[in-house]
């Protein structure tokens, strides 16, 4: 490589004014070519392909912009100093490898830029799946993909200058066993999606929490260390992937209905005929609402202490949304105070009467 600029230089030597003026209106005009006229055309290529719905084909085409646009005025540089130096460089032995070397950055940087797109925008890829066929870390295994990209890219480019690829191979080797220790935090982390990946306990969207409920909120991204979750807050937090694989995860996206459970205190002097009735009576009114589950309704006295009772109140919403389980349980909670009232039920006063 370096004999090669240096006999470039010295071809400098031989060059002529109209040589170097048509070598510059050549440069020009290729950079208003890329401009105007292939820069415009690979956009209205790429919309041309979205309104026939072929979306995939429209993201790589406009992606691919950028690499294409690079390598065309390569080539008209390339072709510049060929006239400069009357010599076709691109075929020239001394340049060839350096124009191949050229072409084959841009091409595998436009694969690079069409995965960093669905990296950004992981609905891209999902809106063009049905729920069941999403996979949670297709973010993830994109990241995998496009290190991959520029593995294959230095050695390919290295391969064109004869670089002895197989003894840089044989030294990561023996060099892979402390490099494995040294970073084995960061390999546990990358098991660890590879581990979430397996098990697919949730989806780009879904809404989860960690076993303490400390942590809850909206799958993000998946990256290859962390997971990225936006919490209630709108606050963004980033747990590792070792720590996901190793801990239960709520998916509350999955859930189809709510429990909705608290414990209600009276007193030990109302007769144990009233307080049967009374739980009956609560049941029925919880079992008659539009919004419960009539499969498992509880309303019992459940623990007996000096002087009270304590009744265990338990039952399901059929619904997801956190805020519709609340109307139903302020529902439940006024028709118990009617029916206390009606009864003639007397609270606790030693203990707190109500606990969630």
């Amino acid at each position: 490589m370096f004999a090669t600029f240096h006999q470039f230089f010295l071809d400098l030597q031989n060059v002529t004014l109209p040589s170097i003026g048509a070598a510059i209106a050549l440069l020009f005009a290729g950079i208003v070519v890329q401009q105007y006229i292939i820069k415009p055309f690979i956009k209205w290529s790429g919309q041309l392909f979205e309104k026939r719905g072929k979306e995939f084909e429209a993201r790589v085409i406009t992606q691919f912009s950028s690499a294409i646009r690079f390598a065309f005025v390569i080539c008209i540089i390339f072709i510049s100093a060929s006239i400069i130096l009357d010599k076709w460089l691109i075929t020239h032995p001394k340049t060839t490898n350096l124009f191949w070397s050229f072409m084959l950055f841009f091409m595998f940087k436009g694969i690079a830029d069409v995965i960093s797109h669905y990296i950004e925008h992981p609905q891209s890829v999902y809106a063009q799946q049905k729920p069941e066929q999403q996979h949670i870390l297709m973010p993830f295994f994109l990241r995998i993909g496009k290190v991959t990209i520029y593995v294959v890219a230095l050695f390919a480019i290295a391969s064109l200058w004869n670089f002895n690829v197989n003894g840089f191979l044989t030294g990561i080797g023996l060099t892979g066993v402390a490099i494995a220790f040294g970073i084995r935090d960061t390999l546990g982390h990358f098991f660890g999606g590879m581990s979430v990946a397996l098990d697919k306990p949730f989806q780009i969207g879904d809404w989860v929490a960690t076993e303490d409920q400390k942590i809850e909120g909206i799958v993000e991204d998946v990256n290859l260390r962390s997971t990225v979750i936006q919490t209630g807050d709108k606050g963004l937090v980033y747990i590792p992937n070792a720590y996901l694989a190793n801990r239960p995860i709520y998916n509350l996206s999955k859930r189809q209905k709510r429990k909705c459970e608290y414990y209600l205190y009276v007193s030990t002097a109302n007769s144990e005929a009233i307080l049967r009735e009374v739980c009956e009576h609560l049941q029925q009114q919880i079992y008659l609402h539009k919004d419960t589950e009539k499969e498992v309704i509880h309303v019992y006295v459940d623990e007996l202490r000096p002087t009270s009772y304590r009744i265990l109140v338990r039952f399901f919403v059929a619904t997801n949304d956190g805020g519709q389980m609340q109307a139903v349980k302020q529902d439940i909670l006024f028709a118990t105070q009617q029916i206390f009232e009606q009864a003639g039920i007397e609270y606790a006063e030693d203990e707190l009467w109500i606990q969630m």
